[in-house]
């Protein structure tokens, strides 16, 4: 930010930007926790990872235009001019987006899914499951446009289904979500296989399911392969 110089900090000397702009970010990083531990729900982050970031980015752009109207004004002009507020939020934003989406890629972690209790009722997607494939073990679950491949020890099938809505129904089993279009039970796999920088996992079924790269260190710690 120093080297890019927005909000006419070119001619500031840079040992004082390199101060005002870690400071900034400094409290904006300490304001986008406290917002997104309490003013946006995390569900969110899981589920929809950029209507997160754009939810978060909009929120945060309000206290931080205010923030950096002071800042630059105290430093660089020793007082505090109200016209000049309305003319960050702007920038303020457009730098905000980025800075959350930065966050977004680094910390992204897959949706994971986990077994019921003993006892407990069975996962509510299983009732969606059509008829020749009831009572059938659920290997995968694959996104095909507006519809979802189901893959199981029966046999597979469509059904008409968001895959986003289809993990908060599959929660009671052991999975998690391995790509964009792939939720992957755990008992399913059978073979992992890495190479070329890329994963994939073989089912029980004999499809292969792709692991994302923006899952694939995660899915590694947790043991999936």
């Amino acid at each position: 930010m120093t080297l890019l110089a927005p909000f006419g900090t070119d001619h500031v000397p840079f040992v004082r930007a390199v101060a005002y702009w870690i400071g900034l970010m400094s409290a904006g990083t300490l304001l986008a926790n406290v917002i997104s531990r309490f003013a946006v729900n995390m569900e969110l982050f899981i589920r929809h990872p950029w209507a997160w970031a754009v939810l978060v980015s909009v929120v945060l752009t309000l206290p931080m235009t205010a923030l950096v109207w002071v800042a630059s004004g105290l430093t660089f002009r020793g007082r505090l001019d109200p016209a000049t507020l309305p003319g960050y939020a702007p920038p303020v934003l457009i730098i905000t987006l980025a800075m959350v989406a930065l966050t977004v890629l680094l910390q992204r972690t897959p949706a994971q899914t986990h077994a019921a209790a003993p006892g407990a009722p069975a996962p509510a997607f299983l009732e969606r499951l059509p008829a020749k494939l009831r009572g059938g073990d659920l290997y995968a679950v694959e996104a095909e446009d507006h519809y979802l491949r189901l893959h199981t020890s029966r046999g597979q099938d469509l059904i008409l289904m968001r895959l986003a809505d289809a993990l908060s129904e599959l929660e009671g089993m052991e999975g998690a979500q391995v790509h964009r279009s792939w939720w992957v039970a755990r008992a399913a796999v059978v073979e992992a296989e890495r190479g070329a920088g890329r994963a994939s996992l073989t089912l029980k079924s004999g499809a292969v399911a792709p692991v994302s790269r923006t899952y694939a260190r995660a899915l590694r710690e947790a043991g999936w392969y």
